[in-house]
């Protein structure tokens, strides 16, 4: 694992794209302060640059970093969480700004997983992850289930958990409004 996140690390500060097990699913990550960077990944899914992409982030301290202000019900609501859950949050910073929405949100996973946790922290910034697939195809779940076409166009493809064969869902995806009330979007 630790030479996986070396040359993650190596890829990700020279703007470039890695294949990696998530928490989730396989994702496309990337230095998620570095337009050029997204800019690839938009590339390697043919997706439209106005549909958002997830961030990861290590820590309360690094989320901190990059919103503008997070209310306590939020804050209380990630001490509790268990399952993997991305929030939507308002008026993002420090961000490059293709992972920025148009109306000013971005969608950001406290990760949880052991190796996401010590990539970001070895990295020290914030990664994109968006699932591993050409955009309108099945998310992969696995490996194997990652298109040889994504695989080709990666810097770096992770070897951890290339094996695995427990299938594992994306994230749920929540927001919330002004009150604290939570809404399901996923």
């Amino acid at each position: 694992m630790d030479s996986d996140i070396k040359k993650s690390t190596e890829t990700l500060i020279n703007e470039g794209v890695i294949l990696y097990p998530t928490d989730t699913v396989w994702g496309l990550g990337c230095d998620a302060t570095n337009v050029t960077a997204v800019s690839k990944i938009f590339g390697i899914k043919q997706r439209n640059e106005s549909k958002s992409l997830i961030i990861l982030v290590d820590s309360v301290e690094m989320l901190q970093k990059y919103i503008s202000e997070i209310p306590n019900f939020v804050l209380n609501f990630l001490k509790t969480v268990q399952n993997p859950t991305t929030i939507i949050y308002s008026n993002p910073k420090n961000l490059a700004k293709n992972v920025i929405s148009s109306e000013n949100t971005v969608a950001i996973r406290l990760i949880q997983d052991d190796f996401c946790q010590k990539l970001i922290q070895n990295f020290g910034k914030p990664i994109v992850s968006t699932s591993a697939n050409i955009s309108g195809e099945p998310t992969p779940h696995i490996f194997s289930d990652v298109n040889s076409y994504i695989i080709e166009k990666c810097d770096y493809v992770v070897k951890h958990r290339q094996n695995d064969t427990e299938k594992r869902n994306p994230s749920q995806l929540v927001r919330f409004d002004s009150e604290g009330n939570i809404e399901f979007l996923r």
